[in-house]
């Protein structure tokens, strides 16, 4: 059966839709590489649903963009089933049993040391059984192909290998799958063919979860962490298990309800950031107010970031009404020295990298089943770490970067998939990859999209802003970057101001949105990346 299935996908390679949009009565997958938006596509047209077209999207990004996820990551999924009732899969990296963390130093933020045990397996299985309706060799079968056939490198993720290249030489694994024979980066354009992925690939699919957990695979994530000082086990891996998220709810301009997911996830922040903007007229407000209030709205926020390892009880706070009112009371659209609002110091390097790597997807289908889906590897390529015979990285989970974590703790991060519905119908579901940019983004298009009525292609495209420290960090790039007179504006009002030209320096959203008027899904994929919407 696999056989066929795979002869499939080799044919289907050739119609691979390059659209940033795309539109559906039927179906609709947005994702951050055209390979991965196909392989959603093809769960669709086979009589799937928006959950197997998730867990087919998201298997071939472990294969298409390496340096933002894979098998070794983390991953948060929100679902809206068809029934309108919202769930929640955790899958992200937790620290090994053997974790000491008065060990921990800055010293190197790459390596064995830093690998906890993965997620994205037990994640996507996990959605899969419980949401999907088609057997998992058949919801793999894309992903095999593509690393069993290669894939043409494109110009981001050749920029990303070239940039990981010093580090990625170092470790066997890492150096034989990514790099060239003469351990120099691939270049765009090169057919990039994973034997070993797909190997790997097919003993999961075949055996499940229990062959990455427990079966040959963890035997030989063990037996490598072990010879090279890294502290995962047999026993980490086996007790290993996706966990049923708690959601957190809100709502934005009366008839508007959010869903996002509590911790390890960011969703209480993403909510209270959209309550604290629903005090103010943001249909009237465009340019530098629309930027000063969101601005500021995002740096108040972000000030409460390490409330949430209270417990569960601080996201009750955090996303009511009376938190909101107080949000909206710290804001102001003129500032002075007492008013200039900024970022904590002494902050994980996460919460501050320039450059967040991880990626999103998001489907839906007819019966109004929606999926936000975040995975990560941490930083560009992770740990730098791939086990010889197995072909995928570890994330980074333990170290410094994500913040210090215990025993058996699980990492948290800014990712924070999410929807948006209507007076409980279909909506909005998003996501970002971006670090610390992700929740900016969300909070951004959302707002676009209800306040200023834009397309969704708009509101990707829109520009966007970030606090950083006492300053506003501005999108200027050419195209869709803040204008001279808006950049001239804010400064006029004393804002402290950073203008970046770079692209994809602002998270990266890829989106679907459902015209209640006309019954049609519509995709979009962030302008700034190389992925791509494709519907059935």
């Amino acid at each position: 059966m696999l056989a066929t299935l795979l002869s499939a996908c080799r044919q289907n390679e050739a119609t691979v839709s390059l659209d940033k949009t795309a539109q559906s009565e039927v179906g609709m997958v947005s994702a951050a590489h055209p390979l991965a938006a196909r392989a959603g596509q093809q769960m669709l047209q086979q009589g799937g649903n928006a959950a197997d077209a998730a867990v087919a999207s998201a298997f071939a990004l472990s294969v298409v963009e390496p340096s933002m996820s894979g098998l070794g990551g983390r991953q948060q999924i929100i679902i809206r089933l068809p029934d309108g009732s919202i769930r929640g899969i955790d899958a992200t990296s937790q620290a090994p049993i053997a974790y000491d963390t008065a060990q921990v130093t800055n010293d190197n933020r790459y390596g064995y040391h830093v690998i906890g045990i993965p997620g994205v397996v037990a994640g996507l299985t996990k959605l899969l059984d419980e949401y999907g309706t088609l057997p998992l060799e058949t919801v793999m079968a894309p992903a095999i192909a593509y690393a069993e056939n290669g894939f043409r490198m494109l110009p981001m993720q050749a920029r990303r290998h070239e940039l990981a290249a010093d580090q990625l030489k170092l470790f066997e694994g890492s150096r034989q799958y990514f790099l060239e024979d003469d351990s120099t980066a691939y270049d765009e354009g090169d057919l990039l063919v994973q034997k070993d992925l797909s190997n790997t690939l097919k003993m999961i699919a075949k055996g499940g979860r229990d062959a990455f957990y427990t079966g040959p695979i963890a035997e030989k994530i063990a037996a490598d962490m072990q010879a090279n000082g890294g502290l995962v086990t047999l026993e980490d891996l086996a007790n290993y298990q996706a966990l049923d998220a708690k959601i957190v709810e809100g709502t934005y301009r009366d008839d508007y309800e959010l869903h996002g997911l509590w911790m390890p996830s960011y969703g209480a922040i993403t909510i209270s950031i959209l309550q604290a903007l629903d005090r103010f007229p943001l249909s009237e407000m465009y340019g530098p107010n629309w930027a000063a209030l969101h601005n500021q709205a995002i740096a108040l926020a972000y000030e409460h970031r390490r409330r949430q390892r209270q417990g569960d009880s601080i996201a009750l706070r955090l996303t009511s009404q009376e938190f909101a009112d107080s949000l909206a009371a710290a804001i102001t659209l003129r500032t002075d020295e007492n008013k200039q609002t900024g970022m904590l110091h002494d902050m994980p390097e996460s919460w501050k990298a320039q450059i967040g790597h991880t990626t999103h997807l998001s489907t839906a289908d007819s019966s109004g089943m929606m999926i936000a889906l975040t995975q990560s590897l941490g930083p560009n390529f992770g740990s730098k770490v791939a086990t010889p015979d197995l072909g995928f990285v570890y994330a980074v989970t333990l170290g410094r970067y994500l913040g210090i974590y215990e025993a058996g703790q699980r990492a948290s991060s800014h990712i924070s998939p999410f929807i948006v519905t209507h007076n409980g119908e279909p909506f909005l579901v998003l996501g970002a990859a971006g670090g610390s940019r992700i929740v900016t983004a969300i909070t951004s298009v959302t707002s676009r999209v209800i306040d200023h009525q834009m397309s969704l292609a708009d509101a990707l495209a829109a520009p966007r802003v970030h606090p950083v420290e006492d300053s506003i960090y501005l999108e200027t790039h050419p195209g869709e970057g803040w204008k001279d007179e808006v950049v001239e504006a804010l400064e006029e009002q004393g804002y402290n101001l950073k203008e970046i030209d770079d692209i994809a320096r602002f998270g990266r959203v890829h989106a679907i949105y459902y015209d209640q008027e006309t019954k049609q899904w519509i995709g979009a994929a962030d302008p700034d990346w190389e992925g791509s919407a494709a519907g059935q």
